[in-house]
């Protein structure tokens, strides 16, 4: 055989012939969507790494803006305006670091989402997997095993017991609510 033959492609959706396969075609939007979310998600932890370096500088500045106000007199107007300032900043940026825990819980759903298609992927594309009710159990506990907080699990039990999205995204945020009023605020 001649090196220069190109390897085999299958044919796509835009040129169906008698190889086409929509399985193929489904397995190749799965891979697309991981590599979406991967994307989203690699941007996003670029963010966060920057914003998480602005805020420690900040609050270093506020810290050394804070020992400069100390210098003062204790009864000076300037260093209460200061030391008020500085607490009410800091409050903020207390707030916003909550807010990056949740982002840290946003970027676990979506790892688990993107290790999932990944895993339903490879099982959609193995011809002995695919029509296994074994290797979809499999798949399917793997899957829940994943998961770390408790509106997902009903999420997914909810979807497998028949529920609609809707109806699971319900019961998910409703789940979500009362876990956000058991976080402990530091």
């Amino acid at each position: 055989m001649n090196d220069n033959t190109p390897p085999f492609q299958p044919s796509p959706a835009a040129r169906p012939d008698l190889d086409w396969s929509q399985v193929r075609e489904t397995v190749m939007m799965l891979n697309l969507a991981v590599a979406q979310i991967s994307n989203a998600m690699q941007d996003g932890d670029e963010s966060v790494k920057t914003l998480t370096e602005s805020f420690t500088a900040m609050m270093d500045k506020i810290g050394a803006i804070q020992s400069s106000a100390d210098t003062l007199p204790a009864d000076s107007p300037q260093r209460d305006d200061i030391t008020s300032s500085c607490s009410a900043i800091a409050g903020e940026m207390q707030t916003a670091i909550v807010a990056f825990q949740f982002y840290d819980t946003l970027n676990q759903r979506l790892g688990h989402l993107t290790d999932s298609l990944a895993s339903l992927g490879g099982l959609v594309a193995s011809p002995e997997q695919l029509y296994s009710p074994r290797a979809w159990r499999a798949l399917q506990a793997d899957i829940k095993s994943r998961y770390t907080l408790e509106s997902d699990k009903a999420m997914f039990d909810a979807i497998l017991n028949g529920a609609s999205i809707e109806e699971a995204l319900h019961l998910s945020r409703r789940r979500d609510r009362r876990e956000e009023e058991d976080i402990e605020l530091f």
